[in-house]
């Protein structure tokens, strides 16, 4: 069971019990406008964890390939002033020109190291699972947005077919951008990705992430 402090009332508050020894390690404990969120719920196997991972490989690999900035998995804390919110997306991606520009910092913890990022960083990546539809599809769709985040990734592998949407920030909100036999573009990083299913040699679900 997660206690919340009666002192972490708002984003300042939650930012300091989330850099102390208090704050729990395991679960997601995260802020949105002035409510602290708690998911202890366990991760599918394989709608979840494995797309995940290879979000994770593909593009933490092709950023680091090609110099594009820095590839966050899950477990970042995203913290946005503006969207008074304080995160952990599934996958989170800041180019270097955003880097440069000075619309993202890296911040330190009481005990040294960067533990947090604040600002909009180009892109956030959320796999639905079963008890995070309408978070996922409705309360950060409109989070991400508000914090100015270029793209949104948004994936529910639960079920075929699969469900993979790049929505791209316009001033009235995310739009998704058009597929073409299942590719989808991406303009922060200038490729363009598709997600596939098949079943592997042990009889389970195994994702593919193909990028052009």
């Amino acid at each position: 069971m997660v206690q919340t402090p009666e002192w972490a009332t708002d984003l300042e508050s939650f930012r300091r019990w989330a850099d102390s020894d208090d704050f729990p390690e395991a679960g997601r404990i995260c802020y949105l406008k002035g409510e602290v969120w708690v998911d202890m719920s366990k991760e599918q196997l394989f709608s979840h964890l494995q797309v995940k991972s290879k979000f994770n490989i593909v593009l933490g690999g092709l950023a680091e390939a090609e110099e594009l900035g820095l590839y966050f998995p899950d477990g970042l804390l995203l913290t946005n002033l503006a969207a008074d919110l304080s995160w952990k997306p599934d996958g989170t991606f800041v180019s270097a020109a955003t880097l440069r520009t000075g619309l993202v910092r890296l911040v330190e913890g009481a005990e040294g190291g960067h533990v947090e990022l604040e600002g909009s960083p180009d892109m956030v990546l959320e796999v639905v699972s079963r008890g995070s539809v309408h978070k996922d599809t409705v309360v950060l769709r409109q989070a991400y947005w508000d914090a100015g985040i270029r793209e949104y990734w948004l994936v529910d592998a639960r079920r075929e077919p699969l469900r993979f949407d790049i929505l791209r920030h316009t001033p009235k909100g995310y739009v998704a951008a058009r597929k073409q036999d299942g590719w989808v573009r991406s303009a922060v990083f200038g490729k363009s990705f598709r997600l596939s299913q098949q079943m592997s040699k042990l009889g389970h679900p195994e994702f593919t992430l193909a990028v052009r």
